[in-house]
């Protein structure tokens, strides 16, 4: 098997397809969840650790998306909670469970805010904790993760479950045990494709609770790009609804 950028291509295309067109009905009770939570004041709230990250910036704060969106990162206890950057430096942090509590402290979070957790293994104490104090406190929670990736490795939370076990709705991003998807002639793989998936399944879900708004007659809380004529000014009014519920921090 050839490893080339035009492999890549073909096979994240495949996958693209398969994840996109798939999951009808999960789809379907996520947007639910997160359309009764916008329409009951609340906000989303999303959370990755590492690549998985990149969800939540998918999700929260960028041209197309929703308003009263807002990003947990473990940066935060830097930020928010005046913790010392040696905290980040430690390469377990995700493994850490206690730091999902001073998350959760620290985060602007209200009874009706729904949460999208993001994890390819699913596996990880901080990530896994999270998702379990979020459904402890009443939430709803929608988990996007790898089926294949989660169901091979053991989960390194102290109760033994993963972030799919405790989920409302689970999304599977399609990607293979170990995320990248190109396997080499003398072992190992290369060409992660979980980052792609999850961005593709995070505006699906983003455009079709605007869509449910739009056709029930309502106007959805949408941003404008900054870099449009009028933009900034749109998203500041819009932005000004949620006050102090919000997070765009970098």
């Amino acid at each position: 098997m050839s490893v080339t950028s035009s492999d890549y291509l073909e096979m994240v295309r495949n996958l693209v397809g398969r994840v996109g067109e798939g999951q009808t009905e999960q789809k379907r009770q996520a947007v639910g969840i997160l359309v009764e939570s916008i329409r009951n004041g609340g906000v989303i709230q999303a959370f990755g650790c590492g690549h998985s990250e990149a969800l939540a910036m998918e999700i929260a704060g960028r041209a197309g998306g929703l308003v009263p969106t807002s990003r947990i990162a473990l940066r935060d206890v830097v930020l928010y909670g005046g913790d010392s950057l040696d905290v980040l430096a430690d390469p377990m942090v995700e493994r850490r469970t206690e730091i999902a509590h001073r998350l959760y402290g620290l985060a602007p979070i209200k009874p009706d805010d729904a949460f999208v957790i993001a994890s390819n293994s699913g596996i990880n104490g901080a990530v896994v904790e999270m998702a379990a104090l979020v459904k402890q406190r009443g939430h709803r929670l929608i988990a996007i993760t790898s089926a294949e990736h989660s169901a091979g490795v053991a989960s390194r939370h102290p109760s033994g479950r993963k972030l799919g076990d405790i989920a409302d709705v689970v999304l599977d991003n399609g990607a293979p045990y170990g995320d990248a998807a190109l396997a080499l002639p003398g072992g190992g793989a290369v060409g992660a494709v979980s980052s792609i998936t999850a961005a593709l399944l995070a505006q699906q879900l983003v455009t079709d609770v605007v869509a449910m708004l739009v056709e029930a007659g309502e106007t959805p809380p949408v941003y404008m790009s900054d870099n449009l004529p009028g933009g900034k000014s749109h998203n500041a009014q819009l932005e000004a609804r949620y006050a102090g519920r919000i997070r765009r921090i970098a």
